[in-house]
């Protein structure tokens, strides 16, 4: 981490380093580098093309041992053990004999036959808005029929695939059904697209100011310069109702703490009908008590409600908004709060 200045005071024998924005740590409590600093404006993790920073597996049908060194791997007794399902993040694969076995991010390891294959990259990502218009939805089912009017009975052989991006040229309302205008002569049915819509700034939103707009009715994010919109995508919240824990609750919020990743389960509710647990979920972002925006890597109904109260982001947007967000993570740190210079961004669930 780069030092901005050293002071002393009480609580530590050395000096005081200033590490970033109101953030002090004792001397000695680090190492001094010869090495260059880390420039202040680098980012604090290696943009990934896919989006995720480890390897991800998750624990077959049968569970397995983690154990905390390769040489007591299927010899010693484990540090761990692991649930069917469960989801760690791989860093290494080493071999002993002839099993092979992977190095988790908690520096443990893990038989490879006990896991499934790594997790296959998503590569969908939301659309930047430069027209200032939402004028463009996603399809949100697999095949979605084209139909050359606004009714049912004039389908054609047309159809439009799951993710893709259309613009929306018209709307029309029917007794039967509502329809959007694709094209000069295709119309796709409303329920079967996500097209966000314009907001408002709330109130506490400054002039000019960036800030997010979800929508849970259309299942969509915003992302918004003042009243400018710049960028839209899908997203999957609570699917429970208002005033339950696993709803996205609807207002206005900021950001009160950013993490690179961090672990996720629900092994303390006693009451649970399915336990899981997810080592190092990537991008997360809490704006209302444990709601925030992550990646989530381990299903793709975007577009639909699916979460346990946050809001699901494709990995690649979730990587994107997490540079996009404030507070910004400073160079070599895992987490970061707000602080008086630098407030978490406003997040406005509707």
């Amino acid at each position: 981490m780069p030092i901005y200045g050293t002071q002393a005071g009480p609580g530590c024998k050395g000096k005081w380093l200033n590490v970033g924005p109101l953030a002090w740590i004792c001397q000695n409590a680090v190492e001094l580098s010869e090495l260059e600093p880390v420039a202040p404006n680098d980012r604090t993790h290696v943009v990934a093309a896919h989006g995720l920073p480890y390897r991800y597996f998750f624990v077959r049908k049968d569970g397995s041992w983690a154990y905390g060194s390769l040489r007591d791997a299927d010899e010693a007794v484990p540090e761990r053990q692991l649930e069917p399902g469960f989801a760690i993040a791989g860093v290494d694969l080493k071999t002993k004999g002839v099993e092979r076995y992977v190095l988790t991010s908690h520096d443990l390891w893990v038989p490879l036959r006990d896991l499934s294959d790594p997790v296959q990259p998503f590569l969908f990502q939301g659309r930047s808005v430069e027209n200032g218009k939402l004028d463009f939805a996603w399809v949100v089912v697999d095949k979605a029929k084209v139909y050359a009017q606004p009714n049912l009975d004039s389908a054609t052989r047309d159809v439009r695939s799951r993710f893709e991006l259309v613009e929306v040229l018209e709307k029309r309302e029917t007794r039967r059904e509502h329809f959007v205008r694709i094209g000069e002569q295709g119309w796709l049915r409303a329920r079967d697209v996500r097209q966000p819509t314009i907001a408002t700034p709330p109130e506490e939103v400054r002039p000019g100011e960036r800030w997010i707009d979800i929508e849970l009715a259309t299942q969509t994010l915003v992302v918004y310069e003042g009243a400018t919109p710049t960028f839209a995508t899908l997203v999957s919240t609570g699917r429970g109702a208002q005033g339950t824990e696993q709803a996205t609750p609807i207002g206005v919020h900021r950001i009160w703490v950013k993490l690179r990743t961090t672990n996720m389960s629900n092994l303390s509710d006693d009451e649970a009908q399915h336990y899981y647990a997810i080592e190092d979920v990537p991008y997360v972002q809490f704006f209302s008590k444990g709601v925030g925006l992550h990646a989530a890597f381990w299903h793709r109904a975007f577009g639909y409600e699916r979460s346990q109260g946050c809001v699901n982001l494709a990995p690649l947007d979730a990587q994107r908004l997490f540079e996009l967000t404030n507070p910004r993570l400073p160079a070599g740190w895992h987490a970061a709060l707000p602080t008086t210079v630098d407030e978490g961004t406003v997040i406005r669930v509707r």
